[in-house]
């Protein structure tokens, strides 16, 4: 069978055995959302998904921090009990897609110890003004290296994301893989 193939074909069918073999590059996708106000909470999050290069371990996931009861006008008053939360599909699908990044492993892992951090952070831990859902979300991109000061936004998570967005879009756009940022929707 094989005598009949000429070079080009051996090549070929070289190549196409050699492609079939290896596996899809993997990788953990994180993206960057905001939910305008309302009565559903977290306003700022951030969903990760793909797969973990070292492990193949699936990421199919979500993270914001919010308060944890919302019981009267005490998040106005002071500190109160906050939460790591993930929302369902529809929550993601309805909200606000600033921008996008792909993680390197060790990317990866650092942001769940940071999403860890905030899970154990001693309570009372939520306050309006110094430490929501935005502050969550700035820390993270920091921690990616992206530029995310939250001064005079703390309360405006689609604006703040817009801007981070802005502010960044050349190092967003390299670790989207020379994607453009998406557009808020």
């Amino acid at each position: 069978m094989f005598a009949r193939l000429t070079r080009s074909s051996l090549s070929l069918l070289l190549m196409l055995l050699l492609m079939k073999a290896t596996p899809a590059a993997a990788a953990v996708e994180i993206r960057f959302h905001s939910k305008d106000f309302g009565t559903s909470f977290p306003h700022a999050f951030v969903v990760l998904t793909g797969t973990v290069d070292a492990t193949g371990e699936a990421v199919d996931t979500n993270y914001g921090f919010t308060v944890r009861h919302l019981v009267g006008p005490s998040v106005l008053l002071g500190r109160v009990q906050g939460v790591v939360e993930s929302v369902g599909p529809g929550y993601v699908e309805n909200s606000n897609r600033h921008f996008s990044m792909v993680l390197s492993d060790d990317q990866f892992r650092q942001v769940v110890a940071l999403v860890e951090r905030w899970h154990n952070l001693p309570q009372p831990s939520y306050s309006l003004d110094r430490r929501n859902c935005v502050t969550f979300v700035a820390e993270i991109a920091e921690l990616l290296g992206l530029e995310a000061e939250t001064r005079g936004l703390m309360r405006r998570p689609r604006a703040f994301l817009d801007r981070v967005r802005e502010r960044n879009a050349a190092r967003i756009a390299a670790a989207a893989g020379a994607a453009a940022p998406s557009s808020a929707r």
